[in-house]
């Protein structure tokens, strides 16, 4: 079989909603769904380095791959909201994030702009180093296995009947506790810092998109 980044991008999504269904159906299988955890984001990378070593990178499967992450993100946070391991307000922000810079950058793509490359919207040097670079990526995707990988060891270890470590103390259950609040919402500051950039460059395609739009209202008003 022929692989693929967008290939590859598809058989990750499926094997992040994988992981996802195993947990909470106990011990082993929290521990199985971690593991496949970390296969879904190592497929991450894999799909980008197919692309440019291939030289197959497409506007097409730049579009599928962050699709690929918002499903992911997604899926994962709204599960562990759900069983009440972290906040509500943590996929609602990240839901939110998303499709406010999806439709910043539909906006640039329609003024002939595309996410990557010599054409792409971002165009100050902190922008694509907060974006678009491979530190910046590398960090963020690092982030979210750190973090879907603690919760899901947390759910394992130590949540539930068949928690495979009980009996811990209070001091332990609240360590361990206050770090899996402390590392989500240091993934969603991470993730909100690098939408910053398509929020501040992604604006005036926004504004120039209304301007026209009352123009033809102002218009149309005026020979009624």
């Amino acid at each position: 079989m022929h692989w693929t980044p967008n290939k590859v991008t598809l058989l990750r999504v499926a094997v992040g909603f994988a992981a996802v269904s195993l947990f909470g159906r106990g011990a082993w299988a929290n521990l199985l769904a971690v593991a496949l955890t970390v296969a879904s984001i190592a497929l991450d990378a894999l799909d980008g380095h197919i692309a440019r070593k291939k030289k197959m990178a497409t506007p097409m499967g730049a579009q599928l791959d962050i699709l690929g992450d918002r499903m992911i993100e997604n899926v994962y946070f709204t599960y562990f909201a759900v069983i009440g391991m972290v906040s509500l307000w943590l996929p609602i922000l990240f839901f939110a994030r998303g499709a406010a810079t999806d439709f910043l950058r539909g906006l640039a793509m329609k003024a002939g702009r595309s996410g990557w490359g010599a054409n792409a919207m971002l165009e100050t040097w902190w922008g694509r180093m907060l974006v678009a670079s491979r530190w910046s990526r590398g960090l963020y995707a690092a982030m979210k296995c750190l973090c879907f990988c603690y919760l899901g060891l947390e759910l394992a270890l130590t949540r539930g009947p068949v928690a495979l470590v009980s009996g811990l103390g209070g001091d332990v259950s609240t360590t361990i506790r206050t770090g899996a609040q402390v590392l989500t919402w240091a993934t969603a500051a991470f993730c909100l810092a690098r939408g910053l950039p398509v929020f501040v460059e992604g604006w005036k395609y926004f504004a120039g998109s209304v301007g026209p739009t009352r123009e033809v209202k102002r218009a149309t008003q005026l020979a009624a």
